[in-house]
């Protein structure tokens, strides 16, 4: 539909004007500003406007639910109007960078590396959930699976496995080109790191036992100055190329200003990966690895002697964390563990927590339909289902967050499934899409656990929302007629 342009001039006037716009763009749905004061914000005259849907504030940006098609052009006009437009997202993000505590921006930092590795990783689950319903034996048929029904598809799901398994296999590949982007070297140099570090002829750490000799098999070794190096495969590791990238994006800065450009070429990657690349598998690697192996057993012994209350504290606080972005650093935590012990106990209460807060707006649906609120009635039915497909965002901030009620419901189910969840140990082996589909990614054994977790997460928040509507400050504003 076609923009108005009094209408962004009213959202320019009721975000402090084009003065307190830093910069601006957008993304598929939304205005994304770094505003110099959001104090300033008039909220309530912002939803009196029917082209804004939603507003939020997260991570230090300022953002307007406008929808699909209508913010490119809603964008445009506000580019004219102001003059300020035309940055990347990443001069967005700048900007709001400057007021973060070193906390948030270490925090930032993990989601500017791990979110655009995680196409590639959800797809990798999606493919390991596809591999496991042709492969696994008696989920439709008794002592059989699909391939033994049908072995002409055998082939077939041989190749999904290897093309699933690969992103995991070579995680510090992925984890190289996207750090190196963010720590200001050269994403190619990231890529040869990672490679280097998951080379076929190291020791994979998932082949040191030896079965036939119930004992670890003799790693191999280099002899340097009659040190003893391991030669260790990282596969699947992401503390080390974390911190190894970190270096050699270092190394080569203070390469890059001190070589003439006439040897650059010649010095600054081969000294910058040889020298990185020896400091990783002697020093790096092995106090990196040590230290990923400390933060797995001690979320494993969390989960092993107090999982119910582990699990329960990570769904309370999971989605208040989303607001503040620090989620973000769950996701490394969830591939270190998937690296080092196949599965991840933290990742099927996020896709739980997804589920409820798409619920609860389904709830905020019914109450908006109660009043007659064409305007919030759209959006919280869209944020539902988006919600549900495993993206809150609009739920949260568009929706539940300024109702609170449905926020309130959405956490407290989330931490009463987080605690089923946890006191029986239930994983994934694989991070997938973090909703309804996301049953795919459980570990084999725990699907129908994960089925009524998920039942519980799609009622319940709908129906305390309902409830707590009658208990709202407000309650004739927000109580929906049940008689």
């Amino acid at each position: 539909m076609a923009v108005n342009r009094d209408e962004v001039k009213q959202i320019i006037d009721a975000i402090g004007g084009e003065e307190n716009v830093n910069a601006a763009t957008h993304c598929v749905t939304r205005l994304r500003l770094a505003l110099d004061d959001e104090s300033k914000v008039d909220k309530e005259k912002l939803d009196s406007i029917d082209l804004v849907k939603g507003s939020f504030a997260a991570n230090n940006q300022f953002q307007l639910v406008i929808g699909q098609g209508t913010v490119n052009e809603a964008f445009k006009i506000f580019e004219e109007e102001t003059g300020k437009g035309g940055g990347s997202k990443d001069e967005v993000k700048a900007a709001a960078a400057q007021k973060m505590n070193p906390l948030q921006r270490f925090i930032k930092m993990l989601g500017d590396i791990f979110i655009p590795i995680l196409p590639a990783i959800v797809t990798a689950g999606l493919l390991l959930g596809l591999n496991n319903l042709l492969t696994l034996e008696g989920l439709f048929w008794e002592a059989d699976s699909v391939i033994t029904r049908f072995p002409g598809i055998e082939g077939i799901a041989s190749m999904i496995n290897f093309i699933a398994v690969a992103p995991f296999i070579f995680l510090p590949v992925l984890i190289g080109w996207s750090a190196m982007k963010v720590f200001g070297g050269n994403p190619l140099l990231g890529i040869a790191l990672g490679v280097a570090l998951c080379h076929p002829d190291l020791a994979s750490q998932y082949g040191l036992f030896d079965s036939e000799a119930g004992e670890l098999a003799e790693i191999p070794t280099w002899n340097v100055f009659g040190l003893e190096i391991q030669q260790l495969n990282y596969q699947g590791q992401v503390l080390p190329v974390l911190v190894a990238t970190w270096v050699l994006a270092k190394v080569e800065l203070f390469l890059n200003k001190r070589v003439h450009d006439m040897f650059k070429l010649l010095v600054v990657a081969p000294v910058a990966l040889v020298v990185v690349g020896i400091l990783t598998y002697t020093i790096i690697g092995p106090v990196t690895l040590w230290g990923s192996t400390l933060i797995t057993d001690a979320i494993i012994w969390l989960f092993e002697t107090a999982g119910i209350l582990g699990g329960a504290v990570y769904g309370l606080f999971y989605a208040p964390l989303v607001i503040t972005g620090m989620h973000h650093m769950f996701l490394a935590v969830d591939l270190q563990l998937i690296g080092t012990t196949g599965s991840t106990f933290l990742w099927p209460i996020l896709a739980i927590s997804n589920i409820a807060q798409g619920s609860a707006a389904f709830g905020a649906w019914m109450i908006y339909r109660s009043q007659k609120k064409k305007k919030e009635e759209g959006l919280a039915m869209t944020s539902g289902i988006s919600g549900w497909l495993g993206v809150t965002e609009p739920a949260m901030f568009g929706v539940n967050l300024p109702l609170k009620y449905p926020f309130l419901a959405a956490i407290l189910t989330t931490s009463v499934v987080g605690g089923i969840f946890g006191a029986n140990m239930l994983t994934a082996y694989s991070v997938g899409v973090g909703g309804v589909p996301g049953v795919i990614s459980i570990t084999d054994g725990f699907w129908l656990l994960f089925s009524i977790g998920m039942l519980i997460a799609i009622v319940v928040p709908f129906l305390l929302t309902l409830l707590f509507s009658r208990f709202a400050k407000d309650k004739a504003k927000d109580m929906v007629d049940v008689d």
